[in-house]
């Protein structure tokens, strides 16, 4: 079988506490985009993890697809698998891509073997792999609380809108990120902002890394203003960054003018 592992952007990005167990409490808007890694897995004589494409760092024994793997075969019996991943979503760019790979390798499976294991208890099983894991499940706009782990629907659309990804190739790790966050309560309500239109987004939907990485890495608030300038309805950046997207009522090709950075552009389903 073969599946492809979508990515995410977050659209608002607020950090509203710490929590005792040294996690953060979040709230954002999470939304698929297209930009996919490609993962097979195929019945085999012993469990084996391959990846080929952009190099991930630490042992295959670790990765996120193997551990989807084990964790699905401690409750259910499952034959050995290749599972082979050709990455292309950055690594530690705010797309949520490792995530992806772990949840799609959960859905893969229970439809490969016929496991019949409900959409909610999927999502449980992904959140025992990582905060963001469970939305790549039903894989639909969501609004997301507590670690960004539990959901609420919402009547989010972007359908049609043309989207482009500018990644610079910079790796910011979450621990990174968080140091320089002062966890505040929103004074906006994020689901009441995304109602609007997207063209009164920007002075209100933020996303509070931003505020310390921006002056740490000044490239990337220098794409926000060249997304700005070309005519992004809304611009930001992704999770705990490094990629940067912008959403434009109309295709609009920017590849040349990020021909030194990793760029992704489609249109929003």
């Amino acid at each position: 079988m073969i599946v492809f592992p979508n990515a995410k952007i977050n659209i608002g990005l607020n950090i509203v506490e710490k929590r005792p167990d040294g996690f953060h409490n979040i709230e954002s808007c999470f939304y698929p985009v297209g930009w996919s890694d490609a993962l097979e897995i195929t019945v085999a004589e012993n469990f084996t993890f391959h990846a080929d494409g952009i190099a991930i760092p630490g042992n295959p024994s670790d990765n996120l697809c193997t551990k989807a793997y084990q964790l699905l075969a401690e409750d259910y019996i499952l034959p050995p698998v290749n599972i082979h991943l050709l990455k292309a979503v950055p690594i530690g760019a705010g797309l949520g891509g490792g995530s992806a790979d772990a949840a799609f390798t959960i859905t893969a499976l229970n439809t490969m073997f016929s496991l019949g294991i409900s959409l909610e208890k999927q999502q449980d099983y992904a959140r025992r792999l990582g905060s963001d894991c469970a939305f790549f499940i039903e894989n639909k706009p969501v609004y997301c609380y507590d670690k960004g782990d539990q959901f609420e629907k919402m009547g989010l659309t972007l359908e049609g809108k043309w989207i482009v990804l500018v990644n610079p190739g910079l790796h910011i790790s979450t621990v990174e990120a968080y140091a320089g966050i002062k966890p505040e309560k929103s004074e906006a309500d994020l689901r009441e902002l995304l109602k609007q239109p997207l063209n009164t987004w920007k002075d209100q939907v933020k996303n509070d890394f931003e505020k310390s990485l921006f002056p740490k890495f000044p490239v990337l608030g220098e794409i926000k203003e060249t997304l700005y300038k070309h005519g992004a309805g809304y611009a930001a950046m992704s999770g705990s960054g490094s990629t940067l997207f912008g959403i434009f009522e109309e295709e609009t090709d920017l590849t040349t003018l990020f021909k030194n950075f990793k760029v992704w552009q489609g249109t929003l389903k």
